[in-house]
Parts: C-alpha cells; sequence; structure tokens
C-alpha cells in the first residue's frame, strides 16, 4: 500500500493531523499526566457501586487496595513485546498504566464484602453498606 500525500492550502495543519498521535494535539491528560478512566458512583439503600470504563484490559490486569477508607484501582501495563519488533504504518491505540483512589464515606462500607467483576471493558466494583448505616424503615411505636 502506497501512502500519497497532497499539496494543500494549509499543509502543515494537514501534515500535523495526519502524521501527530491524537494525543498530542488534543492533550487529554489527567490527573498528574496520567489518563484515568471514566467512572459512575452509584448509591442504593444496600451498597455503593463503581463503574469504570476500561476496555482492552484482562482481570488479571488490575489491582484493586482498600486501605483505610481509601479503595485504590490500578493497572500496571507494559506493551507487548511482539509489538515492539511489528512495523506499524500508524498506531492509534495503546495502553497506559493508572491510578485511581476513591475516599470512601467514613465507616460506612463494609470492607471485607466488597466484590469486582470485570465484563465487557467495565470494571464494577460493589461496596456493600454496613448495616449500621442502611437507612431504617419507620416504624411505629406503641403508647404505653
Amino acid at each position: 500500500m502506497k501512502l500519497i500525500r497532497y499539496n494543500t492550502p494549509f499543509p502543515r495543519f494537514f501534515d500535523d493531523f495526519v502524521t501527530k498521535e491524537l494525543d498530542q494535539l488534543f492533550d487529554t491528560s489527567g490527573f498528574q499526566g496520567h489518563r484515568l478512566p471514566a467512572t459512575n458512583v452509584k448509591e442504593t439503600e444496600d451498597y455503593f457501586a463503581l463503574e469504570m470504563a476500561v476496555p482492552g484490559f484482562a482481570k488479571d490486569d488490575f489491582k484493586v487496595e482498600l486501605d483505610q477508607d481509601v479503595l485504590t484501582v490500578s493497572v500496571e501495563k507494559g506493551d507487548n513485546k511482539e509489538e515492539k519488533n511489528d512495523a506499524f504504518v500508524k498506531r492509534e491505540f495503546r495502553y497506559h498504566n493508572f491510578s485511581r483512589s476513591f475516599r470512601l464515606p467514613e465507616n460506612a462500607v463494609d470492607g471485607d464484602k466488597i466484590a469486582a467483576k470485570y465484563e465487557n471493558g467495565i470494571l464494577t466494583l460493589t461496596l456493600p453498606k454496613r448495616e449500621e448505616v442502611k437507612p431504617k424503615p419507620a416504624r411505629t411505636i406503641e403508647i404505653g
């Protein structure tokens, strides 16, 4: 396959757009220069749930730790050695390491019952609430 470069009135912009990686043109770097996955946080009466969009990883790539009331999700994945020797004409995706921490509500989560599931590029962490912090149903108190 032969790549053809056309002469245009705006050659520098289009050359940069075609030859530079999108990361360099549109800086999407997050906290401390790392990319952080988009995360949804849900709360129900019984649990909190974190859903992180992290496609392209295997569940063994993730490290999930709870230290006091700080939940940390991280990935350390190097480039595949086979891919380093491949001659790419253009390479637009790669995997980046990240570490993201969440401060949990103090004494609200039962840390021994935290569950994690990775499916279809979404890492879901279920954080059950302690019984003491769950809302109690209304009750009638009899007058004696």
